[in-house]
């Protein structure tokens, strides 16, 4: 799967705490190698939509819309 972002996505990161930006990045690249490590909770949210989760740390998520074989991560936060 491909994965790309949306501009607002790197507005709210940007506004991260640098250690959840850290763990941000890891979580990314551990969703890259195997996007079912159980440790992301990698998992549908919406049952109109191909909207996904990953868990970046305790409280944080990140959200994508997927579209063909690609994922448009579009919200990280709270």
């Amino acid at each position: 799967m491909k994965s790309r972002t949306l501009p607002r996505f790197w507005k709210q990161f940007d506004a991260l705490p640098a250690a959840v930006q850290r763990r941000a990045h890891r979580a990314y690249h551990l969703w890259r190698s195997n996007p079912l490590a159980r440790s992301l909770y990698f998992k549908s949210v919406s049952d109109s939509e191909l909207i996904y989760s990953v868990r970046i740390g305790m409280g944080y998520r990140a959200l994508g819309l997927v579209e063909g074989d690609t994922i448009y991560w579009y919200f990280i936060g709270e």
